[in-house]
């Protein structure tokens, strides 16, 4: 019975288990509780089921990012130790259980959708849009975690009648993921904006919908958004990159019929109603602050302090004992001289009201900086230099305003007062010759300033993101300690397989044990 427990977790075979929480009764009906379900209450169960990889958790911040992508990405300051760069099976196992428990919610919900009649499909079709939409998103970030993963066979336990022997998913190679979610989202890009929703079930769908409120216009937004993240991670792919051009000159040229996400009011995020709920905040200091997991990181901090970034006083704060200067950590310095300076005080570290004890933080999805940023990468290669440039501008302008909006929402004070951000200081950073367009020498240094402010504005909010752009683009070059007592010496590629996968899903795996390793590149990392 033990290893039947064991199997239905680690093998991606739950129906239910994102739902077993006893808040959750009180703002929504938990599935596995009602003697029926429906496409309304499962979609909730859905959504909810992998809120603490949205919303900034215990968990996901202490447990996964802490010792992974915050470092590689050199967002955070840490102490050099041995094994560094090989991410721990903790993160592993978590970051994969979850999804995989997620992924098994979204099959309960096709199975749900599939019983009904046709004229009840049609009427609920706009859930399963939503729910595609939201699945690829955090799909995405799974592949461009491992490469590739069980998809289109994972979940299926309660489809399968309870058969075990038939359930073992096999992996889905990330190309072929990739393509099965831009096709789906370029049809549902055409057919959600043409749809007309019976109003009762709108009605019902306002108030299931946990990201837009039951908003079409802006899961419109959501989904070509998405559209253009994916097509620019695969952009430099062959295989891709016709398709890649097309489609986001389709969308960045059609804002009528293929709306994208242009300003912080439409940014896409788990937003925060209500404190003491399932959706919320709480534990963002505890994931973000305990053993120093907020200093910050040289490279970062120096870029801001040297170029006047208005920024700066909103993301981080001066150490305790600094005198109000900005003192980061750096990498290269050996493990004692790190753990004295921290232990002295003197490091900056991410603003306390602005990000990790601001409990209306919400949970980030897509925002306009990053779709800015993408545009002004997609117009450079097609060679359309004051598009790029009007884009890069925006992106900037964006995140300066996204990290204000962000502190003035906060209900915490423990931070100083930030410097107010004025017109002239913003058209003072976009001039500076280490910021203005103009004053780069070739689109190669034009690159380099889009990859460096995604950087910059993606930091410890968007981990998964920052780590896939950096990756793929190779920009901003960041140097690191390395490690000479792993074969690991340096930052990984990729993140290997749990090894619940080779004990339990064995035969599946060997298809992948070759790759399966940290320095295989993904796919769309040139």
């Amino acid at each position: 019975m033990k290893n039947k427990i064991i199997l239905l977790t680690l093998v991606l075979l739950t129906s239910l288990a994102g739902c077993q929480f006893s808040e959750f009764e009180e703002n929504y009906t938990d599935p596995s509780t009602v003697s029926e379900t429906s496409v309304e209450k499962q979609f909730t169960g859905f959504m909810i089921a992998n809120r603490e990889y949205v919303l900034p958790s215990y968990w996901n911040y202490f447990v996964v990012l802490r010792i992974t992508l915050n470092r590689y990405t050199q967002a955070i300051g840490w102490v050099n130790e041995e094994n560094q760069y090989v991410p721990g099976s903790a993160a592993i196992n978590g970051r994969w259980g979850n999804y995989y428990q997620f992924l098994a919610q979204y099959r309960e919900l096709e199975k749900v959708y599939a019983g009904l009649s046709d004229q009840n499909k049609e009427d609920n079709r706009v859930f399963m849009i939503t729910a595609a939409t939201y699945l690829y998103d955090h799909t995405q970030k799974m592949v461009d975690l491992h490469g590739a993963i069980p998809f289109s066979e994972a979940g299926m336990l309660s489809t399968n009648g309870g058969d075990y022997s038939e359930s073992y998913p096999a992996y889905d190679e990330p190309e072929a993921i990739y393509t099965k979610m831009l096709d789906d989202l370029a049809g549902f890009a055409d057919e959600l904006r043409t749809m007309e929703i019976n109003p009762g079930i709108l009605t019902g769908f306002e108030s299931q919908d946990l990201v837009n409120r039951g908003d079409i216009d802006m899961w419109l937004k959501y989904i070509n958004s998405l559209r253009i993240r994916m097509l620019t991670r695969v952009s430099d792919v062959p295989a891709f990159s016709d398709r890649a051009a097309s489609e986001i000159n389709e969308i960045l040229s059609n804002p009528a019929s293929y709306p994208i996400v242009t300003t912080n009011d439409e940014n896409i995020t788990f937003r925060i109603h209500e404190l003491g709920t399932l959706i919320a905040s709480n534990s963002f200091q505890t994931g973000l602050e305990d053993w120093d997991g907020n200093v910050a990181g040289k490279a970062l901090v120096d870029h801001m302090l040297n170029n006047d970034d208005p920024r700066l006083t909103y993301v981080f704060e001066p150490g305790e004992d600094a005198e109000g200067e900005f003192i980061p950590l750096d990498p290269l310095l050996n493990a004692s001289v790190q753990t004295e300076l921290i232990g002295s005080n003197t490091m900056a570290i991410y603003n306390r009201t602005t990000l990790s004890r601001n409990q209306y933080f919400p949970g980030m999805l897509i925002n306009a900086s990053q779709v800015h940023f993408m545009a002004a990468e997609f117009y450079l290669e097609a060679g359309q230099d004051a598009q790029a440039k009007q884009h890069y501008e925006m992106g900037i302008e964006e995140s300066i305003h996204y990290y204000e909006m962000l502190r003035s929402m906060s209900n915490n004070l423990v931070s100083p007062e930030p410097i107010p951000v004025t017109e002239s200081a913003i058209e003072s950073y976009l001039a500076d010759e280490d910021i203005s367009w103009d004053a780069a020498a070739g689109d190669m240094e034009k690159m380099r300033l889009i990859a460096e402010q995604k950087w910059l504005h993606f930091n410890v909010v968007q981990p998964n993101e920052n780590w896939a752009e950096l990756r793929r683009i190779e920009m901003p070059d960041l140097e690191f300690w390395v490690d000479q007592s792993n074969q690991q010496s340096l930052p990984p590629n990729r993140w290997i397989y749990p090894g619940s996968e080779q004990t339990y899903n064995t035969q599946n795996y060997q298809q992948v044990q070759p790759n399966d390793n940290l320095t295989r590149t993904l796919f769309w990392d040139n």
